[in-house]
């Protein structure tokens, strides 16, 4: 299978070119600028120039492939709600040149749009919030409005993706503990949060792919929920920092764009995912890997 992939030279890009190709796939992965040019092509893609900033840029890689995972996002969390709109925007391009086809569209998105019963792990089938409460939601909606135009679409919904360099919304977290000089938690920490390793993680695209399966939801969850208290102290151990609980009240103030997830409580179950591939991760835990965190206090 000819797939393209955007965001071919991020983090869970990289590694999904990788499995792709390892298991015989041809991959045309997009890229922005040139420097990461050279190292996709050493991975063993084919590479196309294009930018998600400009969505009609995408439309010929999509009509050269067999299939599209698209990945690509802008991670400017200062500007969240609209980089989510922009996404919409990505995804109703790449669904303009597959509709009417039974070429899959793999589209991206975040396993907390689906935790809609407090305190249950979100659940493949669930209900979805809204962009209106989740802009991330923005990517799912879009996903079922192209399908109804005749797009075969599937969508995977990502937890903490990590390995020992970077971990999701945690690197981010990390940056803050360094500059408030102290790793907090909000109230007893007791909040979860569900990861998956990257690799793991680029093994479910590439199934969810070879599988398909239209209107499908995966959740690439290894873990359903790792306690925020011992995320905390992980990272407050390797780093040689304290470690505290604050208030609600204060996280704003902490943790700056972050508060919205600090206290969230978002575990996830991948069940129904793993009965449905046969996927089976087999990566380290969040915790190992932060265990083994690539930082220095310098």
């Amino acid at each position: 299978m000819r797939v393209f992939v955007t965001g071919a030279t991020g983090f869970i890009g990289s590694a999904v070119v990788k499995d792709l190709i390892a298991a015989g796939h041809h991959v045309l992965g997009l890229y922005r600028s040139e420097d990461k040019a050279a190292a996709l092509a050493a991975a063993g893609a084919e590479i196309y120039r294009g930018s998600i900033a400009e969505p009609d840029s995408l439309k010929e890689g999509a009509a050269r492939s067999d299939g599209v995972i698209h990945l690509a996002f802008n991670h400017d969390f200062s500007r969240f709600a609209q980089n989510c709109e922009d996404d919409r925007r990505v995804i109703e391009a790449l669904g303009s040149v597959l509709a009417g086809s039974e070429r899959p569209l793999i589209v991206t998105s975040g396993t907390s749009i689906a935790n809609t019963v407090p305190g249950e792990p979100a659940k493949e089938d669930n209900a979805l919030v809204g962009s209106d409460r989740h802009p991330r939601a923005a990517s799912e909606e879009t996903a079922a409005a192209v399908a109804a135009g005749g797009v075969n679409v599937s969508v995977v919904r990502l937890p903490q993706v990590h390995d020992t360099a970077r971990q999701g919304l945690i690197t981010p977290l990390i940056e803050i503990y360094r500059q408030k000089g102290a790793c907090a938690y909000v109230g007893d920490g007791a909040n979860r949060w569900p990861a998956g390793h990257v690799l793991d993680v680029a093994c479910l695209y590439r199934q969810a792919i070879e599988k398909a399966g239209p209107n499908a939801k995966y959740h690439a969850v290894a873990e359903e929920g790792v306690a925020m208290r011992d995320i905390a102290e992980t990272i407050g151990r390797r780093l040689k920092l304290p470690v505290k609980s604050i208030a609600s009240g204060e996280a704003p103030a902490f943790f700056g764009w972050l508060a919205m997830f600090a206290g969230y409580d978002m575990p996830a179950s991948s069940v129904q995912t793993r009965t449905k591939l046969g996927w089976a991760p087999t990566g380290p835990t969040l915790i190992a890997d932060l265990e083994r965190l690539q930082v220095s206090n310098g």
